[in-house]
């Protein structure tokens, strides 16, 4: 039997942007007129959201401080272009120290 979560793909970002201006961001870009994957905000805590789209589509994405940049993870069943495209639209976070 397969697990219901077991379809869904987790991405990942670092951003310089503090966490309560990712999850605005993403309350921006989801909630454009973008058509059929447009989603809007259902839930929200201080760092992360669900978001709701086309078909009941859910994407939840959750931005942590650390340090000086934010990571952030965003999943999703069957909007992954989108996800993608929104943490690609974020602005890169410092980059690593060399060893």
């Amino acid at each position: 039997m397969r697990h219901h979560q077991s379809g869904r793909t987790l991405q990942q970002q670092v951003t310089s942007l503090p966490a309560g201006e990712v999850l605005a961001h993403a309350r921006q870009f989801f909630g454009r007129d973008s058509g059929i994957y447009a989603a809007f905000v259902e839930r929200e805590g201080p760092n992360w959201m669900s978001l709701r789209g086309q078909g009941g589509e859910e994407i939840v994405i959750a931005a942590t401080a650390d340090g000086a940049s934010t990571a952030v993870n965003a999943s999703s069943y069957m909007f992954d272009a989108q996800v993608a495209q929104f943490l690609s639209s974020l602005p890169p976070g410092p980059a690593a120290a060399a060893p």
